[in-house]
């Protein structure tokens, strides 16, 4: 679940884009594929509709912290029942919150490049239909969850819920350039229902889980926003990239990316993880702060671009990935650091 309702989107907008540009505008501006008043969409393209609203590309990070977690936290491998429910639950979870988010910033996507293709601005799915099945697929999850894991899941993946389409969708994103910071929690909340699934509990060790993801978002979504500052800017949207100099934002990046690793080998003595997290999470954050500062210093010689930015947003998904890996798997062959 890296990330349920993280992976971050507010006042809830209205069709009619009081906002934004007149609704003549719009239209002559409608994506390719957009589909017309005239036009029946097909079950297939409707399935494939509501499968986007579901935001896959965050689920899919959101579930590469969950079952290393569950591993790490059980000293080992859980029941495959449990791993599958807790991943189906907080997919299901993050799913939900996906839609909600798509619904709520719908108006906002239609002025968006990197968004004018989902289901919502090209009519394939209809407003009332992605409000439906974000409800739907809600309920369905928490209850998942508390029935088929436990009661404490449940309520965690409710509450990451909630943190992502209210507190960040409905308000934050609109109000503050510090937005993803705040709004971030919803996506740390995933390694407390992975340890929860396990242990019916949160311990020390899932806190520094927890934090190790609150610290990661900024310089993981940050360089996304300098990529498509412009975008940001035309839907009204303060991410801090597309209104900070790159100078300023590569400031915060890399202090955020030395926070982070620092944060990362706090497990080892806290949560006595072995020498196989240990060496990835120190030889992978020293790669990640180096991809940083080299942002960094592409900025102050004002030679920083959308790429260079770019090179940050995917070194931090490698960089996430090798550390939870290597939590999966030090149970096994993890011996003490020392």
């Amino acid at each position: 679940m890296n990330n349920v309702a993280a992976g971050a989107d507010h006042e809830v907008p209205s069709p009619s884009l009081p906002t934004g540009p007149p609704e003549s505008a719009v239209n002559s501006a409608a994506p390719r594929g957009a589909v017309t008043s005239a036009q029946k969409v097909g079950l297939r393209r409707k399935i494939k509709g509501f499968v986007l609203l579901t935001k896959p590309g965050v689920i899919e990070l959101l579930l590469v912290t969950t079952a290393p977690t569950m591993i790490f936290a059980a000293g080992g491998l859980p029941n495959l029942w449990l791993i599958l429910n807790t991943m189906i639950g907080g997919a299901m979870a993050a799913g939900g919150a996906g839609a909600f988010n798509c619904y709520i910033d719908r108006d906002a996507d239609r002025l968006m490049k990197r968004t004018e293709r989902r289901p919502l601005v090209t009519g394939e799915i209809t407003d009332r239909q992605g409000l439906v099945f974000a409800w739907a697929l809600s309920i369905v999850s928490v209850a998942y969850l508390t029935l088929l894991v436990n009661p404490l899941a449940g309520a965690l993946g409710l509450g990451a819920i909630l943190l992502y389409v209210v507190f960040y969708s409905m308000f934050l994103k609109r109000r503050t350039t510090q937005n993803i910071v705040w709004g971030g929690i919803a996506g740390c909340m995933p390694v407390f229902i992975a340890w929860a699934a396990v242990e019916n509990r949160l311990s020390f060790s899932s806190l520094v889980l927890f934090v190790i993801i609150f610290l990661w978002t900024p310089p993981h979504y940050w360089p996304l926003s300098m990529k498509y500052a412009e975008d940001y800017q035309r839907a009204g949207i303060p991410m801090l990239g597309a209104i900070a100099s790159a100078k300023a934002v590569s400031v915060q990046v890399v202090l955020y990316a030395w926070a982070t690793v620092i944060c990362s080998l706090m497990l080892i003595p806290v949560g006595g993880a072995g020498w196989v997290y240990g060496l990835t999470a120190l030889l992978s954050g020293a790669w990640f702060i180096w991809k940083c500062h080299q942002l960094h210093q592409r900025a102050l010689a004002e030679e920083a671009t959308s790429r260079t930015a770019m090179v940050v947003f995917h070194a931090s998904i490698t960089y996430l990935t090798l550390v939870f890996v290597a939590l999966a798997v030090d149970p096994f062959v993890g011996g003490p650091v020392l």
